[in-house]
């Protein structure tokens, strides 16, 4: 109440902010009106000028008005559209590395176009990041005209590119990609084996459309590259079959609290017990004995290594939360996972910690093997790499909060070009689900015998799909678009706004593509037609757990000033209101209020139950993603140590140094451990000369008369005198063939990194899963997570460091053919039957050339 008082007085955070930028504006407008008489080829070397000026020392902030009015001024010229004052200050807030909350239909794609310029005459890269493939294609075929014509280089990236042609793709000034494209071509590039393999550059500087879709909605799902493990499929198939005989209970928060106040148990008389609201599923004790019983095991908890705990708890899950056509489709034998904010598929994502195959084994599909991690990131700590992120949606104040805390990006409101005509009808609330679909398939009805355009939003294929057979009964002619007909999105939702369309799709799907009225491209009568009907109505067919995806529901319609509305419909049945509101009570107020079948209210009580419900959903979601945060960053600051070691090792960082303080390490901890000069009998140096033996190959024979009284420090130092010149007789041995040692260390080093890795990586995992046990001694799990964690890593670097010391002194080239040898094998070439003549040039009991310090005798020539 204070805070809308206050924002009456002073104006809102964002105007503001928007107050602070309006000088840009002003002088855009004015170097627009100056620029207009200038030629194609006097705007393009516009671009050349500023890039002068910026080697001079002026800034993108110095130039920011000039180079907005050029872009203004070449957008209309090459695409015909002119970016408007509230486009120009989209894009400065965008520059400004903070996120632009603009309507649906305000253009916010040429609103890129005005940052994506400007940064981009660094020519250190700009990203161009959006949620598709179609979309990112369609951006760069219909903006980069733009940036081709003021002589900056455009990129696309696609699923199906190789590495040569991301690269050059990348190395264009603006590029365009998804970001699932970009965050599985970061994690690549940290896994190859030589820098021109790379196909990424530092990353500079990127503007995320859609970006609550992208850093809120996809961030607790981390991106993995994952291989196959050696773990057996057949526990899923057995387990699989378990399932079907045990009774199940799905719970809701309205039984926990019932239990809990009346004192009963919600697993008594069920084996196991499934919580939709948390997304879990456990046996309980009499499960237990029953599927000790059918696996034929005497405890399940015995038996570690099998996890058979983990296969049916997972497999519950598969069976009981994870429904085909709602979480996933069957597509060419395969379960393609369905994005639940999108509604679109996700090709070549999969599950992980087995449920994706507890799915398979559900779907009687064929169970591809259990993968094991060998990259991983999430999409906020990824994002957070660049040296600066901005983002663009139409929906983004109800998450300003969770954008600042986690990304520190702040959110900035644009105001309308044109004030919004959008009409928000209250929701209508029905007892059942039956009763709210036939509600809605009577609105549809009317609406399209009157020939105005709908649009219904539903949230999965499922519930699209009931909806379209209702419609099919009744012979109106629609379009369905979901998961199933994605290929056709941008063409279906871009014709939703044509008179008499009738349009079901999943609640997101289709965003980024602009409905028109009359069309795309519009035809200007059906165009007034529409208009006079009222424009496009918007139904929502229930509720979504978050009020953003409702508000983006909202938004597909009244674009630009145009006419428009929208209704939800909702019941007592919908999942947000069966896990999360109070439906007994709800239920026997609309009773006592004499309501029937068929009838529907509008009511503040209902409205508060259901925003009640979905901030409730919101903070445990953001509890979700903050949790995934807290833990993945643990590990974000191992990557970035072990990436950081890769990239030094990959640009040629000479070895030497390293490795000498690996030796330094190991020799200053052996002499901790067995010398102790202030107490000489309790020194062992039978055992310390044994492990310096195993470590550096020389003949160690200290004792208590040959070290005397040194110092810790005076006999590491004399320990590592000799193993100086050890390492510099390696150096050498290997240059006498030709070979760059440090070269060798380089690649040694790399392939025991990535060894070690891959292996804290499933280490993590490991300890990730089981970490949770150890709430019940009363300790906290995350922090029990940092110190193994830290453990594991300590422990790691170690075991690199020893064995890159061992490798180091110990690794032999194969035997190399002296010119001698070359000159037997031509002769054998020649004469194949003849006998193999003797070196004339290498004396039998002469040192072997190959530099093994056997005799020639007894290695290249034994076989002489």
């Amino acid at each position: 109440m204070i805070r809308r008082a206050l924002d009456k007085i002073f104006g809102t955070k964002s105007e503001r902010d928007l107050k602070k930028i309006q000088h840009y504006v002003d002088d855009a407008n004015r170097f627009t009106a100056e620029f207009e008489k200038l030629s194609d080829d006097e705007l393009k070397a516009k671009t050349q000028e500023f890039r002068n000026r910026l080697e001079k020392g002026e800034t993108l902030d110095d130039i920011l008005p000039e180079a907005f009015a050029v872009v203004r001024l070449a957008a209309q010229r090459v695409i015909g559209l002119r970016p408007y004052d509230v486009q120009l200050l989209g894009g400065i807030v965008l520059h400004q590395g903070k996120i632009a909350e603009m309507r649906t239909g305000e253009g916010k794609t040429l609103v890129a176009v005005l940052p994506s310029y400007l940064n981009g005459l660094t020519g250190k890269g700009v990203h161009v990041v959006t949620v598709n493939d179609y979309l990112a294609h369609r951006d760069r075929e219909w903006m980069g005209p733009i940036h081709e014509f003021l002589g900056l280089s455009v990129g696309y990236i696609s699923h199906d590119m190789n590495s040569d042609d991301r690269r050059e793709m990348y190395a264009k000034d603006i590029t365009y990609v998804t970001n699932n494209e970009l965050g599985f071509d970061y994690l690549r590039d940290n896994m190859v084996i030589s820098r021109q393999d790379r196909v990424l550059r530092p990353l500079n500087y990127c503007i995320v459309d859609e970006v609550d879709s992208i850093l809120i909605d996809e961030a607790r799902t981390p991106l993995i590259i994952s291989g196959p493990s050696e773990q057996s499929t057949d526990k899923y198939y057995i387990v699989n079959r378990l399932i079907p005989s045990l009774k199940v209970r799905l719970i809701t928060e309205e039984d926990e609290v019932k239990a809990k106040y009346e004192g009963t148990s919600l697993d008594a008389g069920y084996d196991a017990i499934v919580d939709e609201k948390a997304h879990t599923a456990n046996l309980t004790d009499t499960g237990i004995a029953k599927a000790e019983k059918f696996l034929n095991v005497p405890n399940l908890y015995n038996d570690v290594e099998s996890e058979w705990v983990h296969h049916i708890n997972q497999a519950l899950r598969a069976h009981y939360l994870y429904k085909v056509d709602e979480a996933y489709v069957i597509k060419n034998g395969e379960v393609v996972i369905i994005d639940e904010f999108t509604g679109r598929e996700m090709p070549g994502r999969r599950w992980s910690d087995g449920l994706h195959q507890a799915v398979e084994a559900k779907e009687g599909l064929q169970i591809k093997e259990e993968n094991q991690t060998l990259a991983t990131i999430t999409f906020q700590n990824f994002f957070k790499l660049y040296n600066k992120l901005s983002g663009m949606t139409g929906t983004a104040m109800t998450e300003a909060n969770e954008f600042w805390q986690i990304y520190k990006l702040d959110v900035v409101e644009i105001r309308p070009n044109r004030p919004s005509r959008r009409i928000d009808y209250p929701d209508l609330v029905y007892l059942t689900e039956r009763e709210k679909f036939k509600a809605i398939a009577d609105e549809v009805e009317g609406l399209w015998k009157q020939g105005a355009p709908v649009l219904v939003g539903t949230r999965s294929i499922e519930k699209s799909e009931k909806l379209s057979r209702m419609l099919h009964a009744r012979g109106i002619p629609h379009k369905v678009l979901n998961a199933k007909y994605h290929e056709m999105e941008a063409q279906i939702i871009s014709q939703a706004g044509r008179k008499g369309a009738v349009t079901v799709a999943t609640n997101m799907a289709g965003r980024g593509t602009d409905i028109v009225l009359g069309g795309n491209p519009a035809d200007e009568q059906e165009q007034a037609e529409v208009v006079q009907l009222g424009g496009l109505h918007v139904i929502g067919s229930e509720r979504h757990e978050s009020r953003r995806i409702d508000n983006q529901l909202r938004g597909r319609c009244a674009r630009q000033g145009d006419p428009g509305s929208s209704r939800f419909y909702i019941s007592l049945e919908d999942e947000l209101m069966r896990l999360f509101a109070n439906t007994a009570k709800i239920s026997a107020i609309l009773s006592h209020m004499g309501m029937k079948e068929g009838e529907a209210i509008e009511s503040r009580l209902m409205t508060r139950q259901i925003e009640g419900a979905q901030r409730m959903v919101e903070g445990r979601n953001f509890d979700i993603r903050k949790q995934l945060l807290d833990y993945d960053k643990v590990m974000n600051q191992q990557r970035t140590a072990i990436y950081g070691l890769r990239n030094a090792i990959l640009d040629g960082e000479t070895m030497t140094d390293r490795s000498m303080q690996m030796m330094l390490e190991i020799a200053d901890e052996l002499v901790e451990q067995y010398y102790f000069p202030t107490h000489p009998q309790r020194s062992n140096f039978e055992t310390l000369n044994v492990n310096l033996r195993n470590f550096f190959p020389l003949e160690f024979a200290y004792n208590a008369e040959n070290v005397g009284r040194k110092t810790h420090d005076e006999l590491v130092d004399d320990i590592m005198r000799q193993v100086q010149e050890l390492y510099k007789a390696r150096a050498a041995y290997f240059a006498e063939q030709g070979i760059n040692f440090d070269e060798i260390e380089r690649m040694l080093m790399l392939q025991l990194l990535d060894a070690a890795w891959k292996q804290n990586l499933y280490e993590l995992d490991q300890l990730r899963n089981n970490v949770s046990l150890r709430g019940y001694a009363q300790k906290d799990p995350l922090i029990e997570y940092q110190k193994e964690s830290y453990k594991l890593y300590s422990a790691m670097l170690n075991r690199v460091r020893d064995l890159m010391v061992s490798y180091i002194f110990r690794l032999q080239l194969p035997p190399r053919r002296t010119p001698a040898q070359r000159a037997q094998e031509e002769a054998a070439a020649k004469n194949p039957d003849g006998a193999k003549p003797t070196s004339k040039n290498i004396g039998r009991n002469d040192p072997c050339p190959c530099g093994s310090g056997k005799k020639y005798k007894k290695c290249c020539g034994a076989n002489l």
